[in-house]
């Protein structure tokens, strides 16, 4: 796989390519050694400067934007408009992104861009800030109505710890507007002390237990195309320790996402790594399966699983749709009129090989795909999918068994209930999942809104003005086969451009809340990643400024998990952009502890696939004098994130749990027990009517 890999990458044409920007610098300054007349000077200066600024060279850009207002001085010429603007602009941007290499990437610090910015994440080195407070104050005083600009100025204010009092009164953006509603606790950032800041590109997070040692591990993939995934180990003591070349890991490079599976039943987590999405025809990586061998070390089996397809994508999910025992899988191409690349289902052959399926069951032909997740939301015991579509509608597909009595999965009928549903009202949509965020029994359907009509609708958002950009969707389950969308009745319409995106429960009180991960491609979108608290089921409360979540840079993949086997999950964040020169460090957000019980179930299943995606939980505690119920689904989880499979439940107040109830799709057979105890760690196998405590000691306790 890894000579594939290099073998793509390199014969890709640089002047399409858009990884390959330091390649197409190197054309530009080669024109300006021939002679050039004004417009192409002009033209070509810029593309040189926007060119090493996109790979990561932001004092070559800044030198090569300053050299042309110095030449346009000399000649005594005038820009045109649209040139003078463009070049403040990306001059402004250059100083921004200067301020942020040479200060939170190159000095990183606990706080180094969380938002509101202060303390030790104020800027030591200032010719960045000040930089960039200059032109973005030069471009306000040529359109005092740029809202991106005002944004942006004020954020750069904040780099020179000079926020808010030096700011202009008529450029301010109050404090005040970034007030969390609830104190969470601060969640610091944990990632540097723990070995786990590791610089890359946008990419994908799974956390599990991978070699069986009860600790949850870290992988982690970036996905520029020479970009090495990572492995990390859980010591047990905070500290975690790259295994990636001792794992056989070496040589897979890229992947936006990747996510956990245990497609073979050998009760070994094993891993899907998706590659080349927004590349386009560029995009024509394959995935890679990765199998757990279970002494440590991986194989990249993809080409012997018959997965080998050239095809750019980010997303896939895992299921075992028609309840044999083994996982399944749904992968969604990005497919579009000029560059058509067809959706993927593949049924487990139960013998380490799949066969596609996807024309035949009516799931090929969906679009550009961006987020696919499972989930039953009829509660038949059959998977259900939903795909969420960037640009057109979004579909919801109720699995409805076999279309003949002949037993063959060539048969098995999706039916699309979208419209019917009522699930399908974005246009504009990325990360997606199933869960139960009022607790009711029944899934309900998150997903992320991801569009902008300009680059002004991120000032215009963080300053609570209008604007135009795509917000989340909350779809609450009616019980009926039907949706309510109930995003502002919840106020979970207030994040813009989310892309990495996962659920938890940072408080143990039972009910799920939401992280989302932030931003787009272009520098510009420089805006907090945000997290909310699920109020009781009723509501979400914004906490990302008490907790300090609010992370400036793009995020990605997120993980929420207990990685201390303390009792409390922390949550993971990989950062960094699509651009080559868009690098960050990975975040781990430390969970200060709230001193709610939990308990933590792991599941293994024997007619049910072994990893139990699919299996139901049903927790009652008795709280407060009467009872209450908390649901989850082992495998329900973010199509940008992997949270593991084990399922931790906060029991809030509750010192006892009276019933744990488990419904097995497989078997479909239901498991209850009543001896639980709180603030412990159980394993249940299907159809062994025992708790299993695990011990303190496996957990590093």
């Amino acid at each position: 796989m890894a000579a594939l890999l290099t073998q793509i990458y390199e014969s890709s044409d640089w002047k399409g390519d858009p990884n390959k920007q330091a390649e197409r610098a190197v054309y530009y300054r080669q024109l300006l050694q021939r002679p050039l007349g004004f417009t192409d000077e002009v033209m070509v200066r810029l593309e040189l400067g926007r060119e090493l600024l996109r790979a990561g060279d932001s004092a070559g850009a800044i030198e090569a934007f300053e050299t042309l207002r110095t030449r346009v001085a000399a000649l005594h010429e005038t820009l045109p408009p649209t040139a003078a603007h463009d070049l403040g602009e990306w001059l402004a941007l250059s100083y921004l992104r200067l301020g942020e290499q040479e200060n939170c990437l190159h000095m990183h610090g606990q706080k180094s861009c969380i938002f509101p910015i202060r303390a030790s994440g104020v800027h030591k080195l200032t010719r960045g800030a000040e930089g960039a407070v200059r032109e973005f104050t030069a471009l306000l005083v040529r359109n005092p109505n740029d809202l991106e600009a005002r944004w942006l100025l004020n954020v750069a204010y904040m780099q020179l710890g000079h926020y808010p009092q030096d700011v202009p009164k008529q450029w301010l953006i109050e404090s005040s507007l970034f007030d969390a509603e609830q104190d969470i606790g601060d969640f610091p950032d944990y990632a540097p002390s723990a070995g786990l800041d590791v610089t890359s590109h946008a990419g994908g997070v799974v956390m599990e237990d991978f070699d069986g040692d009860g600790l949850l591990d870290i992988m982690v993939t970036s996905s520029g195309p020479r970009d090495q995934m990572h492995l990390f180990h859980n010591n047990g003591d905070g500290s975690f320790r790259d295994v990636t070349r001792k794992a056989g890991l070496w040589g897979e490079t890229g992947g936006l996402n990747l996510v956990v599976t245990d497609y073979n039943n050998d009760g070994h987590p094993d891993v899907l790594v998706l590659r080349g999405a927004w590349m386009g025809k560029y995009g024509k990586y394959p995935m890679s399966l990765l199998r757990n061998n279970g002494d440590g070390t991986f194989d990249d089996v993809t080409e012997a699983a018959g997965l080998m397809s050239l095809h750019p994508t980010q997303t896939a999910a895992w299921a075992d749709f028609d309840n044999d025992g083994y996982l399944d899988l749904f992968v969604g191409h990005e497919s579009t009129k000029d560059d058509p690349n067809p959706s993927q289902l593949f049924h487990n052959n139960r013998d380490g090989t799949f066969t596609e399926m996807a024309g035949p069951s009516g799931l090929a032909e969906l679009g550009f795909v961006k987020g696919v997740a499972w989930g039953d939301f009829n509660n038949d015991g059959r998977p259900d999918l939903y795909v969420s579509v960037l640009s057109g509608g979004n579909h919801l597909f109720r699995n409805d068994g076999p279309r003949d009595t002949s037993g063959g999965v060539q048969g098995w009928k999706f039916t699309d209930v979208t419209s019917t549903a009522g699930v399908g009202t974005q246009k504009h949509s990325f990360a997606t999942w199933f869960f139960d965020y009022d607790n009711d029994g029944w899934p309900d359907i998150f997903v992320a809104g991801y569009s902008a009509e300009s680059a002004q609708d991120v000032g215009a958002f963080e300053m609570n003005k209008p604007f135009h950009a795509e917000t989340p969707r909350l779809y609450r389950n009616n019980h009926d086969g039907t949706f309510r969308d109930v995003t502002q009745e919840v106020h979970l319409d207030r994040a813009i451009l989310t892309m990495g995106a996962n659920f938890g429960d940072l408080d143990n009180d039972g009910y799920l809340d939401v992280y989302l991960g932030t931003g787009d491609s272009p520098y510009t979108a420089l805006l907090p990643n945000r997290m909310f608290r699920n109020d009781g089921g009723k509501r979400f409360l914004d906490v990302t400024t008490s907790g300090g979540f609010g992370h400036l840079q793009k995020g990605h993949g997120v993980a929420f998990g207990d990685l201390e086997s303390t009792g409390s999950e922390d949550v993971f964040e990989e950062m960094g952009g699509a651009l080559p020169g868009d690098t960050f460090q990975s975040v781990l957000y430390h969970n200060p502890g709230h001193g709610h019980h939990w308990l933590t179930i792991e599941l293994e299943g024997v007619s049910t696939n072994r990893a139990a995606f699919g299996a139901r939980i049903c927790v009652t505690v008795r709280e407060g004098g009467g009872e209450r119920m908390i649901y989850r689904t082992v495998g329900y989880g973010s199509s940008f994130g992997g949270n593991p499979l084990r399922q931790h439940i906060g029991l809030g107040d509750a010192v006892s749990v009276a019933k744990i109830e488990i419904d097995w799709p497989g078997s479909k057979t239901k498991q209850v027990f009543t001896n639980a105890k709180a603030d412990e760690m159980v394993h249940v196998r299907e159809g062994l009517n025992r708790l299993v405590v695990v011990p303190s000691s496996r957990l590093g306790r």
